[in-house]
């Protein structure tokens, strides 16, 4: 019997390539996937320092996994727990000296040496600690294990040079570092050519893409370069910075069909005095003319948000400013976050500026009620319209609906398919109502709620390649990704 893994995720996007590219590795090795805990012989905690209590999840967990460790080695079994990611790069000493039953602990920038660290564990009595300073290979470089066969993260960047006094990201991800428009276009020439029929293209500042290769960003040229990509039904990126954001992106965005119509836009505060003592480098005027823009070039474009609550020093009269701004501009989704200070930040600093937890609470409250209100309200404009969802799977919480999204990135329930009749490959469009993950499916908005929208039957199905593939095989075994000169 193969030996099995379990990778537990915390965190962004990012983290969630790279999961994919550590089980693509230990796939490599003879692992296969295990679907529980008590199932797996090795653990892989891919760990966050970005999310409030980090710390806390990650020692819970393996205070957890050591009991579990003991009960296995009483039985005459091993289990191998390996932690990684950024908290492990910030803290790999202390989460060993902590943790001693841990037996790997690698940083952001040698995913590539879990092979070898493995290997080292093996023979090891104490745990195994590596943690190099610079990226020497990127994690795309990496045989991929999806676990979604429609979709793929393509990470085009890694690091970031921007300096925002809350975030710890650019001192454990280290300086931006982008891949050359080539290679990024030859894995996702490789991931259609697999059944991938939509990308999201990761970076921490996609806006910059580029301007460590070229002097200047070429983010819009990578966006048509990727549309052109036969087979490709989706693009998306995340994170954009408002303030390297260009008319040049928006139009390429426009002019680009396949590229979503939806748009991350981290305000972080409406106050621009809290957005210098966070030197986010751009001021509410920008943020808005930004806004408008791009509602002018793409009018049915979703906008949503990240927004902080309670950063040292932010006055009533800060955060009114903050709900003024999100009044104005009626996000579809915005994510709310009360501020938490990370060691190592300036801003962890003003101590002596920190917002009272009550008051922090009663603002987060406040906010949160009018960010949902919006959502309500952008579910409730797409009530009576057609939309093409791009359908992910069964709900999670009702057996009767399966799941998808629009083009916009809005969570939609529809019913449940009719059994497959079983069409030919490339039989292409039905309206018999059976389809599966990653089909392409017609249905009229019905009601809206919060966090998602209801939709009718099905009135159209579009059977893709990873439709077809999905309901004829288990997801791809890992491959190595073709690269190409940039």
């Amino acid at each position: 019997m193969p030996r099995r893994y379990l990778i537990r995720t915390f965190g962004c996007q990012m983290n969630e390539h790279d999961s994919g590219r550590a089980a693509g590795l230990l796939e490599t090795l003879g692992y296969r996937r295990a679907s529980s805990e008590d199932e797996a012989d090795l653990v892989l905690l891919n760990t966050c320092a970005v999310r409030e209590n980090a710390d806390n999840r990650l020692y819970g967990t393996l205070g957890h996994l050591k009991s579990l460790k003991d009960r296995r080695q009483a039985d005459g079994r091993e289990l191998t727990i390996v932690v990684g990611g950024c908290l492990a790069q910030k803290d790999g000493d202390v989460v060993a000296d902590r943790a001693p039953w841990v037996d790997v602990v690698y940083g952001t920038h040698n995913l590539v040496d879990l092979p070898a660290l493995l290997a080292r564990a093996d023979s090891a009595a104490v745990p195994v600690v590596e943690l190099v300073e610079a990226l020497e290979t990127f994690p795309s470089a990496l045989p991929a294990k999806r676990e979604i066969r429609h979709h793929a993260w393509v990470s085009i960047s890694v690091g970031c040079d921007n300096s925002c006094t809350f975030c710890i990201v650019p001192s454990l991800r280290g300086p931006e570092r982008s891949r050359p428009i080539g290679e990024v276009v030859a894995e996702v020439q490789g991931l259609v050519a697999d059944d991938v029929i939509e990308v999201t293209l990761l970076g921490q500042n996609v806006n910059s893409y580029g301007r460590d290769l070229a002097g200047a960003s070429r983010f819009a040229e990578l966006l048509r370069e990727v549309g052109r990509i036969e087979g490709l039904e989706r693009v998306r990126f995340t994170s954009p910075h408002p303030r390297d954001f260009t008319e040049e992106v928006l139009q390429a965005m426009a002019d680009t069909p396949v590229v979503c119509p939806h748009l991350h836009l981290p305000l972080q505060s409406g106050s621009d005095r809290v957005l210098r003592r966070m030197r986010r480098s751009y001021r509410v005027r920008r943020y808005l003319a930004l806004v408008e823009r791009t509602r002018a070039l793409l009018p049915d474009a979703a906008l949503t948000t990240d927004l902080i609550v309670g950063f040292p020093g932010e006055t009533e009269q800060d955060f009114a400013a903050t709900l003024d701004i999100v009044a104005q501009i009626g996000f579809d989704q915005a994510f709310t976050f009360k501020y938490s200070p990370r060691p190592g930040t300036p801003a962890a600093e003003l101590v002596d500026e920190f917002v009272p937890a009550e008051v922090v609470a009663e603002r987060y409250h406040r906010l949160e009620a009018l960010v949902r209100e919006q959502s309500r309200q952008a579910h409730q404009r797409l009530v009576g319209t057609a939309q093409q969802l791009l359908v992910e799977s069964p709900s999670k919480t009702d057996a009767s609906r399966w799941s998808g999204r629009t083009p916009g990135n809005h969570l939609v329930h529809l019913p449940a398919p009719a059994p497959d009749p079983a069409p030919a490959p490339g039989s292409g469009s039905g309206t018999t109502g059976a389809f599966a993950s990653g089909d392409l499916v017609t249905a009229t908005i019905i009601e809206a709620a919060t966090n998602y929208a209801l939709a009718g039957p099905a009135e159209s199905v579009r059977r893709t390649r990873a439709g077809l593939a999905a309901g004829r095989a288990p997801a791809p075994r890992p491959t190595l990704p073709v690269l190409a000169a940039g």
